[in-house]
């Protein structure tokens, strides 16, 4: 496994994994833009060296998350990591990760000490496939273990 494999590879992009391809490309181009070793000529050889890496790293990303195939494999090799993922009907898939999971847990647990809640209210975030246009709203409840999904 290469070295940018083991970092995550959304991570790299400030992406999601329920961001769409052309979302992943967005930040792509922006991450390339700005750390570009052309662009980072001027600088100082240190700065101009890390960049040269953020720039490697990002392209290293985009390459495997721009491609259908190696997007999907990856993302069953995260899905191992922690991360729910279910198949969508064209052959995509729908992923959200653990960490996405306890971080909007946490959000709306504080959004609910401002407010009052109606007990056994379910949490839930919209993911999208990661190659069509269909999207599912995966929910779970405070105490519940694994998220659930339903379609939109």
């Amino acid at each position: 496994m290469c070295e940018a494999e083991k970092k995550d590879l959304y991570a790299v992009l400030g992406a999601s994994p329920s961001d769409s391809v052309q979302q992943l490309r967005h930040r792509y181009q922006q991450l390339a833009l700005q750390y570009h070793p052309d662009r980072l000529r001027g600088e100082c050889p240190t700065e101009a060296e890390s960049g040269l890496e953020k720039f490697l790293e990002v392209d290293a990303a985009w390459r495997i998350l721009s491609d259908q195939n190696s997007r999907r494999q990856y993302d069953l090799q995260r899905r191992d990591e922690g991360v729910y993922s279910y198949c969508c009907r064209c052959g995509g898939g729908f992923s959200v990760s653990e960490e996405e999971v306890e971080e909007e847990t946490q959000r709306r647990q504080h959004d609910d000490e401002e407010e009052e809640t109606v007990e056994g209210q379910h949490r839930g975030v919209v993911v999208c496939c990661d190659t069509c246009s269909l999207s599912v709203y995966v929910t779970w409840s405070r105490h519940q273990q694994t998220p659930t999904l339903k379609c939109l």
